[in-house]
């Protein structure tokens, strides 16, 4: 099952950042989708912010990576630093059904940079083998279409600079403070 003959189920779920769309197939998830701007302020670290996960296609059950997808994003805005322990959904974004750079910057950011640390875009680049690519890597973090799983948000410049960040400045912020503030418990 490849990218257009998925038949694409979405699943809704209320955050601290605001509305976030979970799109997939049956095989896994596609993509998480900040719908919103954020409905707090970035410095306000409300732990167990009121979260409610909302079908979309009526009767039908949504697909099992979508609700773990769900599950795993309760989790991390509720108590982040549980979110190590809890299985991964399945990804099935094109992105990651083919080896590429983009899908290995992606995979190493996972599993390398843990809760409540930051890496450089040149350093990851050097951690994929290709020690000159840190804007390559920016592209990568662009087009990460598991954002938050994948912590595109722990990826900053090399001046200590925060960076950019699809979702906003101000949503990175609020995802390093709320990480930071869940590790120093």
């Amino acid at each position: 099952m490849m990218g257009s003959t998925c038949r694409m189920k979405y699943k809704f779920l209320e955050s601290p950042l605001g509305r976030i769309e979970i799109s997939g197939c049956e095989a896994g998830v596609h993509g998480i989708n900040l719908l919103e701007k954020m409905v707090q302020r970035p410095d306000s670290h409300c732990r167990g912010a009121p979260l409610s996960g909302e079908g979309l296609e009526g009767p039908e059950e949504t697909p099992p990576a979508l609700d773990e997808c769900a599950a795993w994003l309760e989790a991390y805005f509720s108590a982040p630093e549980t979110v190590e322990d809890l299985p991964l959904p399945a990804f099935h974004h094109p992105l990651f059904q083919q080896d590429s750079f983009r899908r290995r910057v992606l995979w190493t950011l996972m599993t390398t940079v843990k809760l409540g640390n930051t890496i450089s875009y040149q350093q990851l680049a050097a951690l994929v083998g290709k020690s000159g690519a840190a804007r390559a890597v920016g592209g990568a973090m662009r087009d990460n279409p598991v954002p938050i799983i994948i912590p595109c948000h722990r990826v900053i410049c090399s001046s200590g600079k925060i960076g950019n960040y699809t979702g906003g400045v101000g949503v990175k912020e609020w995802l390093l403070g709320h990480e930071k503030h869940a590790k120093g418990k």
